[in-house]
């Protein structure tokens, strides 16, 4: 009998992913798939991708083998995680339509994320349907495999609670067929990293990023270029450590916590300058992000051999959500001609 604890997450592929989303999720994911604790599903979101790209389909067949290329790159094993399509398991569809009917329009409104999300797109009245409901589709993602546990960035809370409501609200109504989740979240500090430019967060779509594919060169580009105390000139200059995107890095990503501590203090007071520590951070960025460049580049020799890792982790994951979307009819009493 498998008493391991379900763990579902996933991504949408709007683009390859880069090292805020290495922090904030896919690290966690590898150390817990290495742990044999879990039984672990990583879905890559296509059709909640189209909730706000339906009329550019291609960004997202573009996206689903760089998705794909960054899980195996950071080391997620398709032996021991089910990687797999949202849009190739039937049964999520099936079990979104009974899930709308357990929620109010006004609920989904109230969702904090969703709100935000709709505020960033100026989306204003015009909601894609789908959008608003995204909510919704989730939880019957999350129904669909059981998962107790679901690794989420801080600002995901809000979904991870509709979906308890909803998960909640079809048990009370039908009998205890479901699993109400828990949220897994990063360490503190690391949930949201600050792009390159020192805005809040970094995002494809401001063009801030690492990404886990830039190769050496870009990677040192990138880095030389990360915003830092802007009154910081000369130096000997005292320089300010707050805000200053180079320490905020190297506080993620340096292991050695004493070295951090004494260049912050150098930084601080005068006599270390911009480029010396911007050339140390490139240093420790890239030894961490090499091995995944490395993998990366070797799976990314065969996309077809990938594409078939996909379509097997689609196989697995069709037999138990399909098996979950029985029992929910059968609570439902609508599994009429079994």
């Amino acid at each position: 009998m498998n008493n391991k604890k379900i763990v579902l997450t996933g991504d949408r592929p709007t683009g390859k992913l880069h090292i805020g989303h290495y922090v904030g999720s896919l690290k966690n994911r590898v150390k817990m798939q290495n742990s044999d604790k879990y039984q672990m599903f990583v879905m890559i979101a296509d059709q909640q991708a189209l909730t706000d790209n339906a009329k550019n389909p291609k960004k997202i067949q573009d996206s689903l083998a760089q998705v794909a290329l960054d899980y195996l790159g950071v080391g997620l094993n398709p032996e021991k995680t089910t990687l797999y399509v949202q849009s190739q398991i039937p049964a999520l569809s099936e079990l979104n339509m009974y899930f709308l009917n357990l929620v109010t329009v006004s609920r989904l409104e109230r969702n904090p994320t969703v709100k935000s999300e709709i505020q960033q797109k100026h989306f204003d009245r015009s909601i894609p349907a789908g959008f608003l409901t995204y909510p919704v589709s989730q939880t019957a993602d999350i129904a669909a495999f059981k998962a107790s546990l679901i690794p989420v960035g801080d600002d995901q809370e809000p979904m991870l609670e509709q979906a308890r409501e909803i998960i909640h609200s079809f048990n009370s109504t039908y009998g205890n067929v479901l699993v109400e989740p828990e949220g897994v979240f990063p360490p503190k500090g690391q949930g949201r990293i600050p792009g390159l430019d020192g805005n809040a967060k970094m995002s494809k779509s401001l063009g801030n990023t690492i990404y886990l594919s830039d190769d050496e060169d870009t990677l040192k580009k990138k880095v030389m270029s990360i915003y830092t105390d802007p009154n910081h000139i000369h130096v000997g200059d005292p320089g300010k450590v707050e805000g200053n995107i180079v320490f905020t890095y190297l506080d993620i990503f340096d292991k050695n916590k004493d070295k951090v501590r004494e260049l912050k203090e150098q930084y601080q007071h005068g006599g270390l300058g911009d480029v010396t520590i911007k050339r140390y951070l490139f240093n420790i960025l890239n030894e961490e992000l090499a091995p995944i460049r490395k993998r990366r580049s070797m799976y990314a020799k065969d996309i077809a051999s990938v594409y078939d890792m996909l379509h097997k982790g689609c196989e697995n994951a069709n037999i138990i959500a399909n098996q979950t979307l029985e029992e929910v009819k059968s609570a439902m009493g609508i599994n009429y001609f079994k």
